[in-house]
């Protein structure tokens, strides 16, 4: 369970860190609280933070329910290749947001499994 613990905390920071760059972009360029849009770049930084933040309601969840009851090691794993795939979607989408899809995948598929093998698992245990 601390692997799990750990990965989860580390997802959270990376969270954070997004939070920090979509601080600093608003700075660089002039896109003042509470704006949500008005320089390209700005955005395409807010939205790699909203879809992250996006993703986790549903990532954290999925991982503590499927950690707690098929197999801590792969909800662990899970969280390490979301958050590897939220990297290269920052890097993909702030590049060329047409170019996200691998980054994406990388972070959606992890929590399709989480969710659909979890509810599987269950719906076995309890029938």
């Amino acid at each position: 369970m601390e692997l799990l613990s750990l990965v989860i905390l580390l997802a959270l920071l990376q969270y954070i860190y997004f939070a920090i760059l979509v601080g600093k972009a608003r700075g660089t360029y002039g896109v003042n609280a509470p704006a949500t849009s008005g320089h390209e770049i700005f955005d395409r930084q807010y939205r790699v933070q909203m879809n992250t933040l996006e993703l986790l309601l549903v990532l954290v969840p999925s991982m503590i329910i499927f950690g707690q009851n098929v197999r801590t090691d792969v909800a662990a794993y899970a969280g390490i290749l979301f958050i590897i795939g939220r990297f290269v979607f920052l890097k993909s989408y702030m590049a060329d947001p047409k170019k996200r899809t691998v980054g994406f995948l990388l972070s959606i598929l992890p929590i399709l499994v989480l969710l659909f093998w979890g509810i599987y698992s269950l719906t076995i245990k309890i029938i």
